[in-house]
């Protein structure tokens, strides 16, 4: 997999018109630098780079894991502020949510007739959001991979930008395009994964950035909060600053979060700071993240002025994508033979 992304992404940079990614994210709370350094960054550069994007928030999978859809909707509008603060242009990128188009959801009815049980239950997305949930298998969670290959498949993605934890996704849509395509006829690209070499972003507490650990320095927040988040970092007693992920999490994850936004790496800010202590290390990454943010809120402040502009630009990416939906779903049933 690894090799061929190697070939899709030269393919991406010789003919970035040949290409239509599918990407997004689950609104289940603000955005943050996590996103940022994760998936934000590459999506401007494909979009920069002439590749049509198609970007879902997906808010009915929010209930995947979880039993409300609480601030789903201030998630959403907060969530389309950053993409355009971040230099996501929606004249460029359709921006999109997944309640809003119901073709696309109609698809997950052929396409779970293509996958067993077993298979679902061996995937490892399933399995991985099974064990953080700590919740019984739900229909929707062990149905999730189908869902996400309804994602991909209704616009006719063929490149999928993901990390290496989330290459299964992909592969049960492979799965599903080239067995819709045998059962019935060539409908869906067979999509090809974009491994992306997004650096893994700690949380404020050494474990990943999350929105549910509440370890997460959100896009959204003023420079003062930025501070406040970072002042109550638990580092240790130890004045010489060390890069040591496991022994010294805390310090580990405030050098490592300094270092992505100057630029660095964590062991040249570890040697700069020296025996300066921990409260050097905090101040020094809080200027560090304000500094690096500070365009993009600036952006987002003049953005936020608009009341009525995410709902806008929502408004324009969830017809576009019905368009595109009622067109793919139209290809599907006529090939299935029921299209009356």
């Amino acid at each position: 997999m690894a090799e061929r992304s190697a070939v899709v992404a030269r393919d991406v940079d010789a003919h970035p018109e040949r290409f239509r990614v599918l990407t997004g994210e689950r609104p289940t709370g603000p955005l943050h630098l996590g996103h940022y350094f994760g998936t934000i960054s590459e999506r401007v550069r494909l979009q920069e780079a002439g590749v049509e994007t198609v970007l879902v928030l997906a808010d009915y999978q929010v209930i995947t894991d979880r039993d409300t859809m609480a601030n789903v909707r201030q998630n959403v509008y907060s969530a389309v502020l950053d993409y355009l603060a971040a230099g996501l242009d929606p004249e460029a990128t359709t921006i999109f949510t997944h309640s809003s188009v119901p073709a696309l959801n109609q698809l997950i009815i052929p396409f779970l007739s293509l996958v067993t049980e077993a298979e679902l239950r061996r995937n490892p997305t399933v399995k991985s959001e099974l064990a953080s949930s700590n919740r019984a298998l739900s229909g929707l969670l062990l149905t999730y991979p189908v869902h996400q290959a309804a994602d991909i498949l209704f616009c006719k993605g063929n490149l999928v930008p993901v990390g290496k934890d989330n290459l299964p996704h992909v592969e049960m849509t492979r799965v599903i395009a080239r067995r819709f395509n045998e059962r019935y006829g060539d409908v869906f690209p067979v999509p090809d994964a974009l491994i992306t070499a997004s650096p893994e972003i700690p949380g404020l507490d050494g474990r990943k950035m999350s929105k549910s650990y509440g370890n997460a320095i959100a896009l959204s927040m003023t420079e003062d909060e930025t501070a406040a988040a970072i002042r109550r970092t638990i580092t240790d007693i130890d004045r010489l600053i060390s890069f040591d992920p496991q022994s010294r999490p805390g310090v580990s994850a405030l050098l490592s979060t300094a270092a992505l936004c100057l630029g660095k790496r964590p062991e040249e800010i570890a040697a700069q700071i020296g025996d300066q202590g921990s409260g050097e290390l905090k101040r020094l990454t809080t200027d560090a993240v304000n500094s690096f943010l500070a365009p993009i809120r600036a952006r987002r402040a003049e953005l936020a002025q608009d009341s009525g502009l995410a709902s806008e630009v929502l408004r324009r990416g969830n017809d576009r994508a019905n368009s595109i939906a009622a067109t793919t779903l139209d290809e599907v049933r006529t090939a299935m033979g029921s299209l009356y």
